[in-house]
């Protein structure tokens, strides 16, 4: 991992890395156990406790559910709509996790209980995970240390604030917003791959929906197309995450949580999103071959 960690380096950021085996949990890591902001990673616990009410028949997840101008966070997703939405709980959901839109997430938060994914994560044995709040909670907590009364008022002000201020907003630190470690975020999917995380239906839901994630240009795209790979992104100025997991099709099955902390606060850094997928493939690398699965060929490129 000490390559990893100097990649990283000479692109002015530094990693924290976990790989687990699914199946034996064989493990492999750079600085797995440091806190660290989860930025939208947070959704996926968060999903999973909404798949998890709906199989225990504590919600309809085809409940149906508005989104209102007055409701909408910016981002993608219904961020984007003129007018407002109608849609199911479980649409929610799939919005949450395939591109990432937080007034879904938000909404669900709303639904399910900020609490109970407290509860979640500590039934789950997630020790190192926090979680703060919802995105308007986060949001909320931005807005008052700028001193903004809306979020208008905070993009005129955003422009303004040197590097050093944007990194101490409180959805920077993860003493204080959703933080977690590379070591829990694989506990966590591994969990999930095996069913133990809720009922064998919950589990099989969020499966799905991190299939479908529509960015795939960090952990999967270092991975060729026969390798299945189900993730979900996270991004905040000068944060780019990715968990996932990884299956090849012999059936060997790796979780891989990638946090990377950059001085760089701009948007797009096709570098940094690259080298989060390439340190992804060397962790899996790394572990193949430990349920007996042949181990990947050097690459020499």
């Amino acid at each position: 991992m000490a390559e990893v960690e100097r990649e990283f380096a000479a692109l002015g950021a530094r990693v924290r890395l976990h790989a687990r085996c699914v199946d034996c949990g064989h493990q492999t890591g750079t600085g797995a156990d440091e806190p660290v902001v989860l930025a939208s990673v947070v959704k996926v616990p968060l999903v999973l406790e909404f798949a998890r009410q709906a199989a225990y028949g504590q919600l309809d997840p085809a409940e149906r559910v508005v989104v209102r101008q007055t409701d909408r966070l910016g981002g993608t997703g219904t961020a984007g709509c003129l007018d407002d939405v109608e849609m199911s709980l479980r649409d929610l959901a799939r919005f949450a996790l395939s591109v990432s839109d937080n007034t879904a997430a938000d909404l669900l938060f709303r639904r399910v209980g900020v609490d109970t994914v407290r509860l979640l994560v500590k039934e789950l044995g997630l020790d190192s995970t926090r979680i703060a709040g919802s995105p308007r909670t986060l949001l909320e907590d931005v807005l008052r240390d700028v001193g903004a009364t809306d979020p208008a008022s905070f993009a005129a002000v955003y422009p303004a604030l040197s590097p050093e201020r944007i990194r101490a907003l409180p959805t920077m630190d993860p003493r204080r917003t959703n933080s977690g470690t590379a070591r829990d975020m694989t506990r966590l999917l591994a969990l999930i791959w095996t069913d133990r995380a809720g009922p064998p239906a919950a589990c099989a839901l969020v499966r799905s929906l991190m299939a479908g994630q529509v960015s795939w240009h960090r952990l999967a795209a270092a991975f060729p197309g026969e390798v299945a790979v189900a993730a979900k992104s996270g991004t905040l100025p000068g944060v780019r995450n990715e968990i996932g997991v990884v299956r090849h099709p012999d059936g060997g099955r790796h979780a891989v949580a990638v946090f990377a902390e950059v001085r760089d606060l701009g948007e797009r850094r096709p570098d940094l999103d690259a080298a989060i997928g390439a340190a992804g493939r060397t962790a899996v690398e790394e572990l193949r071959g430990c349920c007996g699965q042949p181990p990947s060929p050097r690459r020499t490129a």
